[in-house]
């Protein structure tokens, strides 16, 4: 079980934040704030900075969506949105804004524990893939400027490929930088010059 947890509750009835409070309780997490309104939720995220943030709606809209997404971080943090009725639209606009666990026929005590559980597994996997996929991006990038940075040495040079790499990683041992730190430079040297 996942310990520790700081829970924000999003409810506007007193009983009914009992009740979650007491059914939270029972699985373990204490550490628990609520707020009634969503007017209130980016204040508080803020504020508390919670682990998860569980909110049970009637009925959401994609304006309330968007608001829920800015407002709790979802790149920073799990969301269990509870709603009693949905439909294809609203499911894919709560997935796209960042919601980790979209639960339709409302919050029951019983599946609360295992509803955050699985919230919290699934923002983890979104955020390592998310992780992964920049790491990526950045490599390609950089493998980009390398590569640039070795056509200028070759053409200014008259270097073959290899003896251009070579160049680049001997100056930046040279330098105690990264090669593509030294990429980096050459290419903006050689915008700046042309």
């Amino acid at each position: 079980m996942i310990k520790d947890l700081r829970i924000l509750i999003v409810e506007p009835s007193p009983e009914r934040v009992r009740e979650i409070v007491d059914a939270l309780s029972k699985a373990g997490w204490s550490d628990v704030k609520a707020v009634a309104q969503i007017s209130a939720l980016e204040r508080t995220v803020r504020d508390f900075a919670p682990d998860i943030v569980l909110i049970d709606l009637a009925n959401p809209d994609r304006d309330m969506l968007e608001h829920i997404s800015h407002a709790t971080e979802t790149s920073k943090r799990a969301v269990a949105l509870f709603v009693d009725q949905t439909d294809e639209d609203l499911t894919q606009a709560a997935l796209s804004a960042g919601v980790s666990a979209y639960v339709v026929d409302g919050l029951k005590m019983d599946r609360i524990k295992s509803v955050l559980q699985t919230a919290i597994a699934r923002f983890k996997m979104m955020r390592q893939m998310q992780s992964e996929l920049d790491a990526a991006k950045q490599a390609l990038e950089d493998r980009k400027t390398i590569d640039r940075a070795k056509g200028i040495l070759m053409r200014q040079r008259n270097l073959s490929e290899d003896e251009a790499y070579k160049l680049l990683r001997k100056t930046a041992m040279g330098q105690n930088r990264k090669v593509i730190d030294v990429a980096h430079a050459l290419v903006t040297a050689a915008d700046l010059l042309s």
